[in-house]
């Protein structure tokens, strides 16, 4: 049975989710997070964003050089115990937009990739994505 815990950490984690993926950027984002939330990554594009509001608002830009960016959610668990929501999704996108590290290649990827997502008083304080960054950014003709 579900606790009330656990549902409100499950809505949060999917509203922020839902929201960074649509790439609303940090306004959108940060309602869900704490002041300072920050973020980490082992994946070479993401090395140098240390806050998830970096990480949301490079999310808006990805959406822009992808126009058609979408996501398709796998799986979503709420481990209560330790305050902590896992996503796992497929990420679709071709680049079309301007901008970016390469004029528009018209390539896509879809790639794998998990958030998990630790909280504090409700809000997310932190997120690690989990992603193999090289094997997008090869497949999107950027490597």
């Amino acid at each position: 049975m579900t606790t009330a815990t656990e549902a409100t950490l499950t809505q949060t984690a999917h509203a922020f989710f839902e929201a960074c993926e649509a790439g609303k950027g940090w306004d959108a984002c940060s309602p869900y997070c704490t002041l300072n939330a920050s973020f980490s990554a082992q994946a070479e594009p993401l090395l140098d964003l240390k806050t998830l509001a970096q990480y949301a608002d490079w999310m808006k830009g990805m959406t822009g050089l992808m126009p058609d960016a979408r996501y398709d959610l796998k799986a979503f668990a709420t481990d209560a115990e330790r305050n902590t929501v896992v996503a796992y999704a497929v990420f679709h996108a071709t680049h079309t937009g301007e901008g970016g590290p390469v004029p528009p290649t018209g390539r896509s990827t879809s790639t794998d990739y998990v958030y998990v997502m630790q909280f504090e008083g409700g809000k997310i304080a932190h997120m690690t994505k989990i992603w193999n960054a090289g094997y997008a950014m090869r497949e999107l003709g950027w490597a």
